[in-house]
């Protein structure tokens, strides 16, 4: 089987810039990206979260390297440039992984974010690879 490094894109908003819900937000991203993409800690290379200015409480990457054997991943939190009347207290991850090559990708946006990308809500595949069209209800 031949594998590829892959990016995948998420994000989900929290209802306040406390640490509680934060975590809460970003467990529940980081499980749902696992669950869907199949993923193994081991097979990621990298992961930068963003979070926008009104968000400091906690980093993201704290909260992921508390998860099983994410702790050797490397990771690095940024602050999402401020556009005026963009999305508010959003947290934004972008990951590279390695996968197999004819696995589908699935972006996760969640919570308010979920507008972000709604072209996105499909699992997205290589060119030549087979589509692949799942349900997300």
């Amino acid at each position: 089987m031949e594998w590829q490094m892959r990016a995948i894109r998420g994000a989900t908003t929290v209802s306040e810039n406390t640490t509680e819900a934060i975590r809460e937000a970003v467990t529940e991203l980081l499980d749902e990206l696992e669950k869907r993409n199949h993923l193994q800690p081991k097979d990621i290379i990298s992961v930068t979260f963003s979070v926008t200015r009104d968000l400091d409480a906690i980093f993201p990457a704290a909260i992921a390297r508390t998860r099983p054997a994410w702790d050797g991943v490397a990771m690095l939190d940024v602050q999402q440039m401020h556009v005026e009347g963009s999305l508010q207290r959003c947290i934004r991850f972008l990951i590279h992984v390695y996968l197999p090559a004819s696995a589908p990708i699935y972006h996760t946006y969640l919570r308010h974010a979920a507008n972000l990308r709604p072209d996105w809500s499909l699992p997205q595949t290589l060119p030549g690879s087979p589509q692949v069209v799942e349900s997300k209800v």
